[in-house]
């Protein structure tokens, strides 16, 4: 472990107001308060300094352990972007192609067949017409998709083969990427945006380019580098600082997820599209990695124009993830939302209905967690805890609307 993130200026002195921060704050306590979730930790930056930063509530309701600024988190989605740079890094060094076909790493991927019809038990199929490329992969338009969106017959098929939140058991990342690709695709690659493993199938990748496990190339080549001591797909050497994970229970009793919820002390595979942990400290690092576009602390991992690259909308037409986009859950809203390579981008900030600016990217996890950069007002937010799923509560545009009433300069 680090340095512990620490408060580096008065909000007055980068244009804060102290007031309505304490609003913010009151009403994020209140959710801790009523029942609504265990307990969270916040860091709030501008002009690349921490202004607002605290920690409320428990981690572990059961044994009544504080949320602390050294609690790890399962972070889950907000895993992609750090699987979406690692991929980037080795398309800097010639080692990929964005247009790479995905067969050429993956062969299990050569003959994909689209579904056409038909239920989980019998499916009509035919042949691919497009061929699934790399950027289709870090677009989540490869036509993949996730077991717990439940509303597509392919989506059953993940979850009767095990696939719903996390693998089976015996399944390493590899087993798991032949399994779906032995799956239908939801439509032609490129043709649509549909949320799913495509960043676990881009992780699968990055280990066979690069020669190393996911977890080797990321301690290796970004969390070493960069810092991030508290960050990896296992939390077995920190599990005293684990916080417990919780599902929503009746009359607001939080109920403790027993069933995947300790896998991040000894996870059976390695999740490029949700396996990390990480702490407060740790991801406000790597937004300021971001903010840096690619580069912290005198260590740069990618290139400016790389990174403005990946935070640029790579939906076809400029279109927003409404309009290319199936209506399923994601971590995101749809409308006025595009989406980068790994990130989300807002397009149109009237159309989102929360405040927020043009060209503001993030993303969040399943567990409610979440955080953005914004360029233009030059913010950076972290919000870590742990409920389970994330669409409970309006957590996200909440914050945004408190967080940005507080600007006054």
């Amino acid at each position: 472990m680090g340095e512990l993130i620490k408060q580096e200026a008065e909000p007055e002195e980068v244009g804060l107001d102290r007031t309505r921060l304490a609003a913010l704050s009151e009403h994020f306590r209140r959710y801790v308060d009523d029942g609504r979730l265990p307990g969270w930790a916040l860091a709030v930056s501008r002009h690349g300094r921490v202004a607002h930063l605290e920690t409320n509530g428990l981690r572990d309701v059961e044994t009544r352990a504080p949320v602390e600024l050294d609690t790890v988190f399962r972070i889950y989605s907000m895993t992609k972007p750090v699987t979406s740079i690692a991929a980037m890094m080795l398309y800097e060094r010639g080692q990929l192609e964005l247009t790479d076909p995905v067969a050429r790493y993956l062969p299990e991927f050569a003959e994909p067949r689209v579904y056409r019809g038909g239920s989980d038990l019998k499916q009509v199929t035919a042949p691919a017409a497009e061929t699934m490329r790399v950027w289709h992969l870090m677009t989540h338009t490869a036509g993949l998709t996730y077991g717990f969106h439940r509303v597509h017959p392919v989506d059953a098929m993940m979850r009767a083969q095990g696939y719903e939140w996390s693998a089976p058991g015996e399944k390493d990342l590899a087993a798991a990427v032949r399994d779906w690709a032995a799956l239908p695709l939801l439509f032609e690659p490129g043709s649509e945006w549909n949320y799913s493993v495509a960043t676990d199938v881009l992780g699968r990748l990055v280990e066979v380019v690069s020669g190393q496990s996911l977890d080797d190339f990321f301690a290796t080549e970004i969390l070493g580098p960069l810092g991030l001591a508290d960050t990896g797909f296992s939390a077995a050497t920190v599990a005293d600082r684990l916080a417990a994970l919780y599902l929503p229970g009746p009359g607001r009793k939080l109920i403790r997820n027993s069933t995947f919820g300790d896998a991040a002390l000894a996870p059976t595979w390695l999740s490029g599209g949700g396996g990390l942990v990480s702490t407060l400290t740790d991801y406000h690092r790597f937004t300021q990695f971001l903010r840096n576009r690619g580069a912290l602390d005198g260590v740069r991992l990618l290139g400016r124009k790389t990174f403005d690259f990946m935070v640029t909308n790579h939906l076809p037409g400029g279109a927003d993830l409404a309009a290319f986009g199936r209506p399923l859950y994601a971590e995101t809203p749809l409308d006025g939302i595009g989406f980068g390579l790994g990130f989300s981008v807002v397009l149109d900030p009237v159309k989102t209905r929360y405040l927020t600016s043009v060209g503001e990217f993030g993303w969040g996890g399943a567990a409610s967690t979440v955080f953005w950069v914004d360029p233009v007002e030059d913010v950076t937010v972290v919000f870590l805890t742990q409920l389970l799923p994330s669409s409970t509560y309006p957590i996200r545009p909440q914050l945004r609307q408190l967080l940005y009433s507080a600007l006054i300069d």
